[in-house]
């Protein structure tokens, strides 16, 4: 009796410590899904959230930790963070049915060159081999363009509307096919990023209003307000109008609401349609250990299918351009 009376305290302590144990798993993932499905993102909560794909991979250990030792309500929020988490990462993976458009094929390739320093070569080299239609270029300088020009570019995509600037505001955009109603939008007031557009002649097709996206990056917190209103001063789709395609460095992924704001007016997100959303397209290429994440995009009026997204190496730069395959209705 004695023996009893003295072990069962310990028993009820060690089922306290497996269950606050558990509980300091599992919350930080319910936490993480509870913002990332009401769209919620603040502060430095918007720069933790682009690595929701892998809190998605992560939220099966503490859902395993809390059947291991048989907790119940931890178990339970555990399995609904998980499926959750997993239920909107997961499609990136798996690609969408495509609309039944049966124009001809658009080859459009985007590309941050870090403020002018990447490999001018391999970028021309992937414009030759791959047929590129219509390049749009982010942190395009003057030097860049001279340089493209020297190595070919000209010859390949011999129309363009071209801002080249030095540092990290400049944008282009190349095409095959002449370009109308050429223009330069200039972010924030007058001291962002700028995005080259334009609308491409495509032949035998209908004609598609191209812009170089590039919105203000949530590097810091006091960066964060710019961010969301470069997102939203994006040109939205016009589903009864002209078709429209944006391409370029978004610093956002498919995690953040401001993005999916934009994509609900009317677009698609051609890697997310292709299957191929879940490509990395910024991070440890120079040099930094940041898990990748993607932030580059191809949105395409949902009248365009998606045939195929390929993400590709880059020197000198820590992006990775992202070229899709488009037939046009």
């Amino acid at each position: 009796m004695i023996t009893e009376n003295l072990s069962r305290p310990a028993g009820t302590h060690s089922d306290r410590v497996r269950t606050a144990l558990c509980w300091v798993v599992v919350a930080p993932g319910a936490v993480w899904a509870a913002v990332r499905l009401a769209g919620v993102e603040r502060g430095p909560l918007v720069q933790a959230l682009a690595f929701t794909p892998y809190v998605a991979a992560w939220s099966l250990l503490p859902l395993l930790l809390a059947l291991g030792l048989r907790r119940r309500w931890p178990a339970v929020v555990a399995a609904v963070t998980a499926v959750a988490l997993v239920a909107v990462v997961a499609p990136r993976a798996l690609g969408s049915a495509q609309p039944a458009a049966a124009g001809p094929t658009l080859r459009v390739l985007t590309a941050n060159l870090l403020a002018g320093s990447a490999d001018a070569a391999a970028l021309v080299d992937l414009v030759r081999a791959h047929r590129v239609d219509v390049l749009a270029v982010q942190e395009f300088t003057p030097g860049a363009q001279a340089e493209l020009d020297r190595l070919g570019l000209d010859r390949l995509l011999p129309h363009r509307q071209l801002n080249p600037q030095v540092g990290t505001p400049g944008s282009g955009l190349y095409a095959r096919w002449p370009i109308s109603d050429g223009g330069v939008r200039q972010l924030r007031g007058g001291w962002g990023f700028t995005q080259a557009h334009g609308t491409v002649a495509v032949p035998g097709g209908p004609a598609v209003r191209v812009e170089s996206a590039h919105p203000a990056a949530p590097y810091a917190v006091d960066q964060v307000g710019y961010w969301r209103d470069d997102l939203a001063a994006q040109p939205p789709a016009t589903p009864d109008g002209p078709l429209g395609i944006l391409a370029g460095d978004f610093n956002a992924t498919l995690d953040h609401a401001p993005l999916r704001a934009l994509l609900a007016t009317g677009y698609v997100d051609a890697a997310d349609a292709a299957g191929a959303g879940l490509r990395g397209t910024w991070g440890p290429y120079d040099g930094d250990p940041i898990p990748p994440v993607t932030i580059d995009h191809v949105l395409v009026d949902r009248r365009i299918a998606v045939r195929a997204v390929e993400v590709h190496p880059l020197a000198r730069t820590d992006h990775r351009p992202v070229l899709a395959t488009l037939t046009l209705p």
